[in-house]
């Protein structure tokens, strides 16, 4: 089968070339493709072909997919999770200085100065107070999200003296294994506010994070506290940020998200978007969201999908594989053994796993499975999608 990818935006050469041109058609203008690699194009509204079997970002966002929607048809929704932690975490870091050594003001000050070099000394000498910062050993910087950027985060800025805390009920045993043992837990966002000099947040966009760094959190801060926001704007209740610059409590908000509220205000640095924007985290994500799309169109497998469970089975030889999304409720993997009971096949391996109301279930069977049978699977009350490879 020759596979046809439809691109919504320019995706990294180092990640296409990965795609074998004689079993994959890719370009902007396909029709009917069988996958969708996007970046940052706004898919909602789009109107998305029965042909779609699943949706790779090169990124780790999704909120500009419709995952609920992909979620009910058995679409996969993949993303790039750790592709370009560092990148992100570079940005934090020097987000951080620049609020510390009040960076930008002393910068605009200094490029507006007028006169000779005498002239400018003296002007120097007696301005420069206005910019006194503070250094970072010994500071307390609270991590909120510790998953691929939030753990490079918290373990740099140990490594530049500061104490770190980091809060993430969720975190992974694997994020965990990286995370240094150094990183103090905080009870809660709380807790974590109450103690915290800087905070930076590393979370997805959803219902339980917008404007979780709002006024009464903010009010647990320290005076001349910092806000690090390299996640997404939402999160943080930007009337809240600036009342508190406005009042004094904080020193700084550095974030990735220019609005009008807040890109011409003095203790606001707002960057035009740039966290994931170097040369590496581009062929990064684009190369992690290939590889993980070709890997599921060609064996079916689910690895760093946002919307369905991790489920990743070994090809048996000599086998046929049948591929099928459904509805996490009992017996479904009865019924679909029972009709290929019934068709004479015999199953070499199978996998079922689900996550939430969702599953996902692989199975190798020693023989063909016709059309005639996979259209018998598809009418399974609960199967969202199935199909042979």
């Amino acid at each position: 089968m020759r596979y046809r990818i439809l691109t919504l935006n320019n995706i990294s050469s180092r990640g296409l070339e990965r795609l074998p041109r004689e079993r994959y058609e890719v370009g902007a203008e396909l029709s009917a493709p069988h996958a969708i690699l996007v970046r940052s194009a706004d898919m909602h509204g789009l109107a998305t072909p029965p042909s779609l079997l699943a949706v790779a970002r090169a990124g780790a966002g999704v909120n500009n997919i419709p995952v609920a929607e992909l979620s009910k048809r058995g679409v996969p929704v993949f993303n790039s999770p750790g592709a370009n932690a560092n990148a992100v975490k570079e940005l934090v870091l020097a987000g951080l200085l620049l609020a510390a050594r009040n960076i930008c003001p002393a910068w605009c000050f200094a490029r507006a100065l007028e006169g000779d070099d005498a002239t400018l000394d003296v002007a120097v000498e007696q301005g420069k107070k206005k910019f006194v910062g503070f250094e970072l050993p010994g500071r307390t910087l609270g991590v909120v999200g510790l998953g691929a950027v939030g753990v490079e985060v918290a373990n740099s800025a140990l490594a530049l003296g500061m104490k770190v805390l980091g809060y993430d009920p969720q975190i992974t045993v694997q994020r965990a294994w990286q995370l240094s043992a150094s990183v103090e837990q905080a009870l809660s966002l709380d807790d974590l506010f109450a103690r915290a000099d800087v905070v930076t947040v590393h979370v997805p966009l959803n219902a339980d994070t917008e404007k979780l760094v709002n006024d009464a959190r903010l009010k647990l801060m320290h005076k001349g506290g910092v806000i690090l926001n390299f996640a997404r704007a939402p999160i943080v209740d930007t009337p809240a940020v600036i009342a508190a610059l406005d009042a004094g409590r904080l020193q700084a908000y550095v974030c990735d998200f220019p609005s009008t509220a807040l890109k011409d205000h003095p203790r606001v640095v707002a960057l035009p978007h740039l966290g994931a924007s170097t040369t590496e985290a581009e062929e990064n994500c684009a190369i992690m969201a290939v590889d993980t799309l070709r890997e599921f169109l060609e064996n079916g497998n689910v690895r760093h999908s946002v919307n369905y469970p991790e489920a990743v089975l070994p090809r048996v030889p000599d086998t046929t594989r049948l591929v099928i999304a459904n509805s996490n409720v009992p017996n479904m993997v009865g019924q679909i053994s029972t009709c290929l009971a019934a068709a004479g096949l015999n199953i070499a391996d199978l996998l079922n796993k689900s996550r939430g109301e969702y599953a996902y279930t692989l199975v190798d069977t020693d023989g063909a499975v016709s059309e005639e049978l996979a259209a018998r699977i598809r009418r399974i009350e609960g199967v969202l999608s199935a199909r042979v490879i």
